[in-house]
């Protein structure tokens, strides 16, 4: 692998660890450089998921020594989720992403709504929400949520967070903490579906992930520092910026071609 490759997959994986830890959506950055440095796009999607797999092992290991995760309900909202991974993967092997772009474009935008419109209500936490056990509307929403994840999962941050702040009651913060809590839960049995299918590229999935853990273990450590409104912030910018992608306002994918050329 050329050093410019290598360069290249770490830089953008300390962003994309940055994002997704602190909001979601990062994957649009590794997505774009696999395939720009030459992976056809199912490749792409399942070596982002080594990455991904080691980025949020960091992340819980640092949000669970912050005493900001809550472990059983995690747990609990993890359990469907990674089965409905287990179906999106399988629906995954032949990918077609552009229809998925544009909803992810809209939902977006919709959380956008969430955290302005009444933010005390959405991102500051509720705690006679906490305190309830979880309802069966809230594990069919983990188990769809985990179809996604499986069988894209770019922008699977964004449908956590809403269902995890607005479902169990939690800040942006703890939110944050669950989120990839569940994430690391079922992307390794997601994988494991791509590699049963040879669809993974090691070589550049653990040097993506070399970045994606440093960008994660900064941002796990600024969201407990710097708190709620600070990780709001941070999810406004990343969901204008990944929006504009999606709805085609520019090519992030032109911009890091040029890079790599």
């Amino acid at each position: 692998m050329p050093i410019t490759d290598i360069i290249i997959l770490v830089v953008a994986g300390v962003m994309v660890g940055f994002i997704n830890t602190l909001a979601g959506g990062g994957s649009i950055i590794s997505l774009s450089v696999l395939m720009m440095l030459g992976l056809p796009a199912s490749i792409a999607n399942a070596t982002n998921r080594v990455a991904i797999t080691i980025q949020t092992f960091s992340a819980t290991a640092s949000f669970k020594q912050q005493k900001v995760l809550d472990l059983r309900k995690a747990i609990h909202m993890a359990i469907p989720a990674t089965f409905g991974s287990l179906l999106g993967a399988w629906l995954a092997i032949d990918i077609n992403e552009e229809v998925f772009e544009k909803a992810i474009g809209v939902i977006m935008l919709i959380m956008l709504v969430f955290v302005f419109y009444k933010p005390g209500k959405y991102i500051y936490g509720r705690e006679d929400i906490i305190e309830k056990p979880l309802t069966w509307k809230t594990y069919v929403i983990f188990f769809a949520i985990g179809i996604y994840g499986g069988f894209l999962h770019m922008g699977v941050g964004y449908f956590l967070l809403t269902a995890i702040v607005l479902g169990a009651g939690y800040d942006l913060v703890k939110a944050n903490a669950i989120k990839v809590f569940v994430v690391l839960a079922y992307v390794p049995f997601s994988l494991l579906v791509f590699i049963i299918y040879d669809q993974v590229n090691w070589i550049y999935g653990l040097v993506l992930a070399v970045g994606n853990v440093v960008g994660a273990l900064i941002a796990s450590r600024l969201a407990v520092s710097k708190g709620v409104d600070f990780v709001k912030w941070v999810i406004v910018v990343v969901i204008l910026l990944t929006s504009g992608q999606m709805f085609g306002l520019y090519d992030l994918r032109e911009f890091i071609d040029a890079l790599t050329n």
